[in-house]
């Protein structure tokens, strides 16, 4: 894309390689986008033009090279505003996100250009296109419609309005509890009330506090400072303090418990998205926004989806209702706590799991600092992958970022990534993979992909390295699972190369796939070092832990059901306007599927990020729906194990997994991978069997 002079002094206009992070400026973003916008604007009128042939060069091709560097540049200036918060970024991101969104939605609109692909699909040429190509133009077609270019031309700006109204809805609601997260602040003065924490929380807690220059300790509602409490302390008006201001976030009840401005609740923001959803549906064609998120995912339907996790629920609740009968017995006879209220789940759970299997989770944390567990990881990646993993330089956004290339056996560059591991302000909680570059083929040759893999882990305190719970292993291999998928990509077409094009109810496979090695002796024995002795995890310790595996794994599971419906029937048969809130119809589903009862005061829908700012509306089900595939995925490794009695690190069937599953993104439905590499379609045994609940 030809540049002038002085655009090309504007960082975010540089594709020429890695993002200029050390350069990039507020003031950066509105110049870059509009220049970038013009650009994709008019390649899309060249191509929409009727003089334009209906072919791949003149249509496709033209449109993907223009509309790639608006992508990039919008995804770098996302990325900052999520990793590196200040007013300033989130004035100019708010700033542009309509007319960002108004381009893509007038691209998705355009039935001249929508005219061009369906020609193009029905042309001789067709036939002659590579298979990747033949999916991108399907995947185009049926997105096109979606995005309302089959709409009457009267009401296509009302559907346009929609999409953008939805957009800074979204992205308010993310600022809202990011900013309600923010804001608390719970200081200890007396040191009677650090009972049972653990001394690494400790010390955090006194730097937050000198850092504001206060006595005592600063705790947040950030997740590493706020489930540590939750978990450990002893001091139980602490615990249901923090708890109250945790799940008020965001909401109208946040105020009461010191969690933020009565212009931070999410509940009008809620019930205005649902109801734009709703409309956006029916203007498609459809009965509810449930069938239109489905139209691209696996599931076939909304009611095969709520069968699944009904069915599910059904397998899990006698074990959810031992576990909770365990834990009340236990809480009453061993910890005198007979009203066991929510504040007190997590801490009574940890009780009862150190008294029936003898060890903490703050044990184990010891064995696992971070560059031990780093080595592990990529020791399983390169074992199975046939890569190799290692240290790169480039300028970040923040002193703690590292950035690592993966590499063919000969030195050859693979891919690229960005680790962003601790917590800090203005970060937004979570953990996520998102790409900053995708492969692709152009004239110059191959561009190698490049991801941003990002946690919220506690940061190192005392001088000593930072500690991952077991909990946050898991976590890392899960994201570096996605970013795995990005990263092995085969594929050259941008648009089918790595999770680009995979059915969003599959593309969490590869991630839970790696969660599984984490429960694995002849890995983790190689990835732990004590931070104090260098001693690594003892075996004992590790069979405490596989006991403990599956410790309230039914509650675990209903909670995630619980999730997966409220999301699902909000979106299908919910009447934003009717006399119930969607508060009331998730406490209802709770009543119907928990064993445990929801707080009154609880407004968790008010920080469920994942369906009202993160692209899971209706399909955060998707979770469970891909632990099957993953969990059969798995079984394949364990099998090879059993066969040879050897390892799960199996090379052979790791190359075979890389070819069927990792290599061809989506380039095919995520259905023919999966049975490309297991000979057969998926089985929910193997997800019964990994969490207990088989007899």
């Amino acid at each position: 894309m030809p540049l002038s002079q002085p655009a090309s002094d504007n960082p975010l206009l540089d594709f020429s390689d890695l993002p200029r992070f050390g350069d990039i400026r507020p003031e950066h973003v509105t110049p870059a986008l509009d220049v970038l916008l013009a650009a994709a604007q008019a390649a899309v009128e060249r191509a929409s033009a009727s003089a334009t042939p209906a072919s791949w060069a003149d249509v496709v091709e033209p449109v993907e090279r223009a509309t790639e560097p608006l992508a990039r540049a919008w995804g770098v200036i996302g990325h900052l505003n999520a990793v590196a918060d200040t007013p300033e970024l989130r004035a100019a991101y708010g700033a542009n996100l309509a007319r960002v969104t108004e381009f893509w939605s007038s691209v998705g609109q355009n039935l001249a250009l929508y005219d061009k692909y369906k020609a193009l699909k029905a042309s001789g040429e067709f036939a002659s296109l590579s298979h990747e190509r033949r999916k991108i133009l399907d995947n185009a077609v049926r997105d096109f419609r979606l995005s309302g270019a089959e709409l009457p031309e009267e009401q296509k700006p009302r559907f346009a309005q929609l999409q953008e109204h939805l957009a800074t809805l979204a992205k308010t609601y993310s600022d809202h509890v990011l900013d309600a997260t923010n804001a608390y602040t719970y200081y200890v003065k007396a040191q009677s009330e650090l009972a049972g924490l653990p001394d690494d929380v400790i010390a955090a807690a006194r730097e937050a506090a000198e850092r504001d220059g206060q006595p005592g300790w600063k705790f947040t509602l950030h997740f590493p400072s706020y489930f540590p409490v939750m978990q450990y302390a002893e001091h139980r008006p602490m615990r249901e303090t923090l708890y109250r201001a945790y799940v008020t976030r965001a909401s109208e009840q946040g105020v009461l418990y010191g969690g933020g401005q009565p212009e931070w609740d999410n509940t009008a923001n809620i019930a205005e998205q649902l109801a734009l959803r709703a409309e956006e549906a029916h203007m498609l064609g459809y009965a509810n926004f449930a069938q239109v998120s489905l139209a691209p995912k696996m599931a076939e339907s909304p009611e095969q989806v709520i069968a699944f996790l009904d069915d599910l629920a059904v397998r899990a609740r006698p074990y959810a209702e031992q576990d909770w009968q365990e834990l009340r017995e236990f809480a009453a006879s061993e910890l005198a706590l007979s009203d066991l209220q929510p504040w007190d789940m997590a801490f009574a759970a940890e009780r009862l799991r150190q008294k029936r299997y003898a060890f903490s989770e703050n044990e184990v944390k010891q064995y696992f600092p971070q560059d031990i567990v780093l080595k592990g990881l990529f020791n399983v990646t390169e074992t199975l992958f046939d890569v190799r993993i290692r240290p790169d330089e480039a300028v970040a956004w923040h002193p703690d970022v590292r950035f690592f290339r993966v590499e063919r056996q000969d030195g050859a560059l693979i891919a690229q990534f960005y680790l962003d591991l601790y917590a800090r302000e203005g970060k937004r909680g979570g953990a996520w993979m998102d790409d900053a570059r995708t492969r692709r083929r152009h004239a110059q040759g191959v561009q190698t992909p490049v991801a941003y893999l990002t946690c919220n882990f506690s940061a190192p305190v005392g001088g000593k390295p930072a500690c991952f719970t077991h909990d946050e292993v898991i976590t890392l291999f899960h994201e570096f699972g996605h970013g795995l998928h990005h990263m092995l990509t085969q594929v050259d077409e941008a648009g089918v190369s790595g999770i680009n094009g995979v059915e969003w109810d599959a593309v969490e496979l590869p991630s839970q796939f790696m969660e599984n090695f984490c429960w694995e002796w002849d890995v983790l024995s190689g990835m732990t070092s004590h931070v104090d002795s260098a001693a690594p995890l003892p075996r004992a310790l590790f069979d405490k832990m596989l006991a403990a595996k599956n410790f309230q794994s039914g509650l675990g599971t209903l909670r995630q059901i619980v999730f997966s419906l409220t999301d699902m029937r909000l979106h299908v048969d919910f009447d934003p306007a009717g006399p119930l809130s969607p508060m009331d119809l998730a406490r209802d589903i709770n009543q119907q599927f928990h064993v445990i009862p929801q707080a009154a005061f609880s407004r968790w829908l008010n920080t469920f990020s994942h369906i009202f700012a993160g692209g899971y509306a209706a399909g955060y089900y998707s979770y469970k729906w891909a632990e099957v595939l993953s969990a059969d995925a798995y079984a394949a490794f364990e099998e090879a194990a059993e066969a040879s009695q050897g390892s799960v690190l199996d090379a052979a069937t790791g190359r075979r997994y890389r070819k069927e599953i990792l290599e061809v993104g989506g380039s095919r439905s995520a259905m023919e991978s999966f049975k490309a590499f297991r000979g057969r379609e998926p089985s929910v045994d193997a997800l019964l069997r990994h969490n207990g609940m088989t007899a």
